[in-house]
This record gives C-alpha cells, structure tokens and sequence, in this order.
C-alpha cells in the first residue's frame, strides 16, 4: 500500500508541463479561430481536429523528451548549436509575435469581462496585476498548481457543446469524413486551426517547464502521458467550441469575427448559462495565455542569452527574466485599455 502510495506521489508530482501547455493552447486566439469555423462552415472543419491532434502529441512528446533527456531549454539548445547571434535574431522575432498573441489575450479578457458586466478598465489592470503577483512572488509548484485548476474551468465550453444540443450522428460522421471545400476562406482557416493549435512558444515553454521541474528520464514515462492527455484534452474543448458554434450560430445564419461575438450571440439559441458559461471560459483562457505566452517568453529569451531563468528565482536572482515578463504584460494591458482600443 505504501508502494502505491508512493507511485500516485510521482505521478501528481511529475505531471502539470504537458496538460497545461497544451491547454493554454486554447487561449483567446485559438478559441476565436474554432468559434469563426463553427460559425461559418458548420461542422466542415471538424475533420482537421484528428490530423492536428496527432500532430499536436508528435511534436509535444518530442519536445518533452528533448526536455527530459538534456536537463535544458529548447533556446539553450539553439544557441549552443547555432550560436548566440542566431538565436538573438530568432529570439527577437519571436517575443515580437509573442507581444501581440499577449495584447490578443488581454482583449480576451477584457471582452469577455464586460459581457459579464465589468468595465475593462478595472479588470484588465486588476487581471494584469494579478498575474504578474502569481509568477514574480509564486514558487513554480504553486504557479503550477494554480494553472492546472484553471485548465479545469475549459469544461465550461463542454457543457455549453451539449446544451446546444447538437445532431450528434452528424457530428460524429463530420469529424471522420472529410468534407473539403474550393474556398479560400476555407483553407485559410484550416491554415488557422493548425497555426493556433500547434504554436511555437507552446514548444519553448514545455521543455523549459520539464527542465526546471527536474524531471528524470525514469520519470519520463508519466511524462508522455503528461503530455499525451494534455493533447488531447485540448482538442476535445476546441471540438465542442466549433460544435457549439456550428449547432446554433451557423444554422441561424449568424456569422462572428470574435470569439466574444459568439459567448453574445449563444443567448437566444442555448439560454443564457451557456452564454455565461462561454464568456467565463474565454476569460479563463484569455487569462491563462497573458500568464504563459510572456513567461515562454522571458524562458527563451534569458536561456537564448545565457541568462538566469525560472518562476523559483527572484528578481534580484533573475533580473532580465523577471523584467522581461513584466514588460510584456505591462505594454499588452496598457495597449488594450488605449481609448478606442
């Protein structure tokens, strides 16, 4: 019995990289990608959920095991292999996409916000600040901890699929038949799906998580799953999005452009708890993007550089990680509550 014990122990020790990656993965970008699919196409897109899935777990598995298996960062390993100017340059690149994919989540956040009747010029300083507490005071198992009990809130999303009470013969048989279209705002998204489910600063943050966690390669098994249920997980919430939009905003005829647009228009069709339940789920993951897609960030950037690095240090320990965090979520929140922004 202490052996069992002892081997739940690891497990709940072990885990948390993988599911939350993949989850945060469904940020306020993402979730407006599978509502504008649904929204438009129906159920037509459902099919390229399966492909991306695999995908998604292929390159997530292989990241952790780099992870596991060198003790560090996937910026490390680029500039050890490439050289300090290459990955400064990539590096670059990526913290200015990263800034927008921020100012996007804070939108989120703040959309979602007043549909729920709060004013974004409250809740966005208020939601940016308690962020920036969690990670610059919080220990990497807390921060860890507090991510893992937001993935939870994603099933909102689910019970908002089944209370729009979706043809679930038809449902099933979009998601295995293919159903390609000659349209380009088709392939476009299609384009979309892929980009927003598999992104490149999910890859930085995993393996930079997996080292600091410490995780060994006799550990590394629990990992796999760790990251294969976290894959998949995902995937179930990005399905019951494009379900929900597709089984009431589609065949009204109402087409969105914004993942808020669709928590609103869900009302008169599947009854204001699923509405509620929709805006709460994109403010959850607005937020949790704000909190990982600048700390993926700050990782790349100071292991690009040679630089101290992790949510364990302080900011006298780790000034520039530190430093890069806070500016990323201070520039997002100030650009978000710009007058006519």
């Amino acid at each position: 019995m202490r052996r069992v014990f002892k081997n739940i122990a690891v497990v709940f020790a072990v885990v948390g990289p993988g599911i939350i990656t993949a989850n945060v993965d469904n940020d306020a970008s993402g979730i407006t990608t599978y509502s504008v699919a649904g929204a438009r196409y129906g159920l037509a897109l459902l099919w390229t959920l399966i492909p991306v899935t695999i995908s998604l777990i292929v390159i997530q598995e292989m990241v952790a095991r780099m992870g596991v298996a060198t003790g560090k960062g996937l910026s490390e390993l680029i500039r050890e292999r490439y050289g300090v100017k290459s990955a400064f340059y990539m590096m670059l690149a990526l913290f200015i996409a990263n800034l927008g994919t921020t100012v996007a989540n804070l939108s989120g956040w703040a959309a979602s916000m007043e549909i729920l009747g709060f004013s974004k010029y409250v809740m966005v300083p208020a939601g940016a600040l308690g962020i920036w507490l969690l990670v610059t005071k919080g220990t990497y198992r807390f921060v860890e901890k507090v991510l893992l009990v937001a993935c939870v809130v994603y099933v909102g999303y689910i019970i908002s699929g089944i209370m729009a009470e979706p043809h679930w013969p038809e449902v099933f048989k979009a998601l295995v038949v293919p159903k390609v279209m000659p349209d380009r705002q088709y392939v476009y998204l299609v384009i979309a799906i892929v980009g927003t489910t598999i992104t490149p600063w999910m890859q930085f943050y995993l393996q930079s998580s997996i080292a600091e966690k410490g995780i060994n390669r006799e550990e590394y098994a629990i990992t796999r799953w760790d990251v294969v249920v976290g894959s998949l997980m995902t995937d179930v919430v990005s399905f019951f999005i494009i379900v929900t939009c597709a089984t009431t905003l589609f065949t009204s005829g109402i087409r969105i452009n914004e993942a808020h647009e669709a928590a609103m228009a869900l009302r008169p069709f599947a009854g204001n708890l699923a509405s509620v339940l929709f805006a709460i789920s994109l403010a959850n993951a607005a937020l949790l993007g704000t909190i990982i897609v600048p700390l993926a960030t700050a990782y790349y950037t100071c292991e690009a550089m040679g630089c101290e690095a992790g949510v364990n240090k302080t900011f006298r320990e780790a000034p520039q990680f530190m430093w890069i965090y806070t500016s990323m979520i201070f520039i997002a929140s100030v650009l978000v509550v710009l007058p006519g922004a």
